[in-house]
């Protein structure tokens, strides 16, 4: 505790200096330079006012346990009862800095693209991909981030085979990147005239989002292609080519958005998508194609696998990867996903601090 609190120091003197470089009007002409002194004096602020907080009520402790072993009576039971509530308050703020002293994640200021798409299970796959948009829009929306659709193809039945959007807000990369993988639903479709519960599933992947200056792409290196957008059941619905779909020659992968009717916004689009994929198989090194990296999210779909599973009779989501089992899906589906959120945010947290006293040895 006491090499938390001294370490504290150096933040506060790294804080001043990043106030002073803020304050400098040259700053202001940079806007990716101050965007990211902004983004590290948020997180200086919070890591000195914890360490302030720790250490004041640090000597608060040794100040009550000092006069309750020289007071006795009614003031003794005061300084003990007082000397209980800052140790308490020291546990509770030593568990906070440790945590906010673990090293970034180096997309944790980035927005993310997420996609999701149905998988088994044909129509009802389709219809629960479109339960999941729906349920990450409102939590989205509750907690203040904005959604943008940046591309999808609905299905027969209103549903999506596949759903392409933007979440952009203050700590999307830290939530979001757990509901990457595949999500397993049982139910009685919509379509089953006979009752039974059916298993299906539907993937999301989410990628952190790409600046331009993160990723570099060669415009000969890009087949571009342009055609007619199509609604459920492969009608046209538009008289103009202005979908577009973009193949990166060297990976292979493969964007294409029509929502748009400017080809122009379209192909914008498109180039956010990729930017991101290819920003994500960067971050993957240990893969060969960029297409391992998307696996290691989305895994083949298929029934056995799953992160999650909703079950509508018994009402019921399981996160299998840490053991959570809620009986609240009604909740969560609409958009209730805070517990299960918090929950997973946190496991991660424990698993990177037992790690992290691993590597120090410390018990």
């Amino acid at each position: 505790m006491t090499e938390l609190v001294d370490r504290v120091a150096s933040y506060e003197h790294e804080l001043g200096e990043v106030e002073a470089r803020l304050a400098d009007p040259g700053v202001f002409d940079d806007r990716s330079r101050y965007a990211d002194l902004a983004r590290r004096h948020k997180e200086l602020e919070r890591i000195v006012a914890c360490g302030r907080a720790l250490r004041e009520r640090v000597g608060d402790l040794a100040a009550a346990k000092e006069m309750a072993a020289e007071t006795d009576g009614d003031d003794r039971l005061a300084m003990v009862a007082e000397a209980d509530e800052a140790e308490a308050d020291v546990a509770r703020l030593t568990a906070e800095l440790r945590v906010l002293l673990l090293p970034p994640d180096p997309n944790d200021h980035r927005d993310v693209i997420v996609e999701i798409r149905g998988a088994e299970g044909g129509e009802e796959a389709n219809l629960f991909a479109g339960d999941l948009f729906a349920m990450y829009k409102v939590f989205a929306a509750e907690r203040g981030w904005t959604l943008e659709v940046l591309g999808a193809e609905e299905s027969a039945l209103g549903g999506f085979s596949t759903i392409t959007f933007r979440v952009a807000g203050d700590g999307v990369w830290t939530r979001l990147k757990h509901e990457a993988g595949p999500h397993r639903v049982q139910r009685v479709p919509v379509t089953e005239s006979q009752g039974r519960v059916h298993t299906s599933s539907a993937t999301v992947t989410v990628l952190p989002e790409a600046d331009e200056v993160d990723v570099d792409i060669d415009p000969n290196d890009l087949k571009i292609d342009v055609y007619r957008s199509s609604g459920p059941g492969g009608q046209s619905v538009n008289t103009t080519d202005s979908a577009v779909r973009i193949t990166h020659l060297p990976t292979g992968l493969v964007v294409s958005m029509q929502d748009e009717k400017s080809q122009i916004q379209n192909k914008a689009r498109a180039l956010v998508v990729l930017r991101s994929r290819l920003l994500a198989a960067a971050q993957h090194a240990q893969a060969a194609e960029a297409s391992d990296a998307r696996r290691g999210q989305v895994g083949g779909g298929g029934r056995s696998e799953k992160i999650r599973t909703y079950n509508f009779k018994e009402n019921r989501v399981t996160d299998h990867r840490i053991g959570l089992t809620l009986y609240k899906l009604d909740k969560i589906l609409a958009g209730d996903l805070s517990e299960v959120s918090d929950a997973l945010v946190m496991d991660e947290q424990q698993h990177r601090l037992v790690e992290g006293d691993a590597s120090t040895g410390s018990p």
